[in-house]
């Protein structure tokens, strides 16, 4: 069983005022020893004090030297006993007969105590010693007269009961004021913890730490780079498709805390900060590899905080690409062909049921021997399977749209070298026969000719159509992405025609008249795996 998981108030709580608590107590520890030794050195300097003040006393040292008027001793030594508030201020003489005491019936007899001995030695002398009123703290202070010579002692008494009371007053104090302080510490911890818990959004540490490694491992399990960087331009974020990529691109350095003009110069991000505008589908190359790259900013409070940048190789991209149209264009090459069968099935069923069945033959012939012969000269002439298949497939298309489409070739077209040249074909030839099937919907005459025609390694391809052709101004602006007479959300086929050609190093010429049709000659460089046959 997991053990219970403290709050973040609590566990703030229990921590700050732990280490108040245990502050302020090694405080209080400390400075009651100081306080307390401070006190009692005070204490000291006062008994010191007062036994100077009497033992240079004129009337002191004047009466107890003559053994005259020895009464104002006494009268003395009480009036300086009330005004300084020690217990006892006693004076004696070298045979230690008091000549004071707060008792004055124990004047005129030996002072008790037993350490007053050192000072009738002519030395200043502290004890702590007990007699006639109780233990005390007791300063003894020679008395000398103008020549120098001892005429006695005077001993000054504070009862220790009033030092311990100094003492305690002194702790009572340091104790009212740690508990004040770990009063002061518990409410801090507690706004403390509730002003950090309402910064995170009242999420636990534990769960922030969930948090915090879901989304990490999200970001190292995406197929694009990511990098991202504060509103300072410094990488902050960069995940393990990223880090390959640059690798492959021959940055070998550990990005994160970089600047990133210093790592990526040619990167944009920087713009982006500045404008706070987004880039999507734009394409940088970085050491020879070339990657799609979207950069977006990141925005919290309607303020730019940094921005984030995805991409990926644009190689990977083709080969995707590569696949979706093959795959798009079987698909339609299969439907196409299928809805053509079920027409001739048709036509088959309605001479069965009329009895036509020699007609019926003959028609069932005809489709065969025409099917063979167009399929046949499409793969004697077309040597790539992919591309014979496709154009196969537009044949049946045509077919469905009445429209007559005719492909010839004066050479054979072998199989080209790489793979992505058949995709790249298929996109430019689609995208024009589509174009002309749909210029001819209109027309009396629907017939397009496509012919092929290769030598010197170069492979022509000429597409022509009896359509409603083109004027001038619309031939300007065909190729732009998004132009298009037709509508909207359209005018995109001539644009990846542009893209494929320039691609492949290929070029385009055009010639159309208004209700003259049109015609495209396609020029392309073409490696192909053998010589023909």
């Amino acid at each position: 069983m997991k053990g219970r998981k403290w709050s973040l108030q609590a566990t703030i709580t229990i921590l700050v005022c732990s280490v108040v608590a245990l502050s302020l107590l090694v405080t209080d520890l400390l400075i009651s020893r100081t306080i307390a030794a401070s006190i009692e050195k005070d204490q000291e300097e006062k008994a010191t004090n007062v036994a100077r003040m009497v033992a240079h006393s004129q009337l002191v040292t004047e009466t107890l030297g003559k053994q005259e008027k020895e009464s104002s001793i006494q009268e003395f030594a009480e009036e300086t006993r009330r005004l300084t508030n020690v217990q006892f201020v006693v004076v004696m003489d070298m045979n230690k007969i008091r000549k004071s005491h707060p008792d004055p019936a124990k004047i005129g007899k030996q002072f008790v105590g037993g350490d007053e001995t050192i000072a009738l030695h002519g030395k200043e002398h502290i004890s702590v010693s007990k007699g006639t009123l109780g233990t005390s703290l007791r300063s003894f202070t020679p008395i000398f007269d103008r020549k120098g010579k001892q005429l006695g002692v005077v001993a000054v008494g504070i009862s220790l009961n009033d030092v311990q009371k100094a003492v305690s007053q002194g702790r009572k104090n340091t104790y009212t004021g740690t508990l004040f302080g770990i009063a002061a510490g518990i409410l801090g911890a507690i706004l403390l913890a509730r002003y950090v818990r309402r910064i995170l959004f009242g999420l636990e540490p534990f769960a922030i730490a969930k948090l915090f490694q879901e989304r990490d491992a999200i970001l190292q399990s995406v197929r694009e780079g990511i990098i991202a960087v504060d509103q300072e331009s410094r990488i902050t974020l960069v995940n393990k498709t990223a880090i390959r990529l640059f690798n492959k691109a021959g940055l070998t350095q550990d990005p994160l805390g970089m600047k990133l003009e210093e790592y990526l110069s040619n990167s944009r991000l920087c713009w982006i900060l500045e404008t706070g505008k987004t880039e999507l589908d734009e394409e940088m190359v970085l050491n020879g590899i070339t990657l799609v790259v979207n950069r977006v900013p990141i925005f919290l409070n309607d303020k730019i905080v940094g921005a984030v940048s995805t991409f990926r190789d644009k190689t990977e991209i083709q080969q995707l690409a590569e696949q979706l149209t093959g795959v798009r264009s079987y698909a339609e090459a299969l439907r196409a062909q299928s809805h053509e069968f079920m027409n001739k099935l048709h036509v088959i069923l309605g001479m069965s049921h009329m009895g036509y069945h020699d007609k019926m033959t003959n028609y069932i012939k005809e489709l065969v021997n025409h099917r063979n012969n167009e399929i046949d000269a499409i793969t004697r002439n077309i040597k790539d399977p992919v591309l014979a298949g496709f154009l196969i497939g537009k044949l049946s298309h045509a077919r469905e749209a009445d429209a007559e489409l005719n492909i010839t070739s004066e050479r054979q077209v072998p199989e080209p070298l790489n793979s992505y040249m058949s995709h790249e074909l298929i996109t430019i030839l689609g995208n024009l026969i589509d174009n002309a099937l749909e210029s001819i919907t209109s027309c009396p005459r629907k017939q397009i000719e496509v012919h092929f025609d290769y030598g010197d390694d170069i492979l022509t391809i000429e597409v022509k159509d009896t359509g409603v052709g083109m004027e001038k101004g619309t031939q300007d602006y065909m190729f732009e992405r998004g132009f298009s007479t037709k509508g909207k959300e359209r005018g995109l086929g001539l644009f990846l025609v542009s893209q494929s050609l320039e691609r492949l190093g290929g070029d385009l010429e055009i010639s159309s008249k208004p209700s003259q049709g049109t015609r495209f000659v396609v020029y392309i460089p073409y490696d192909c795996k053998g010589d023909t046959e």
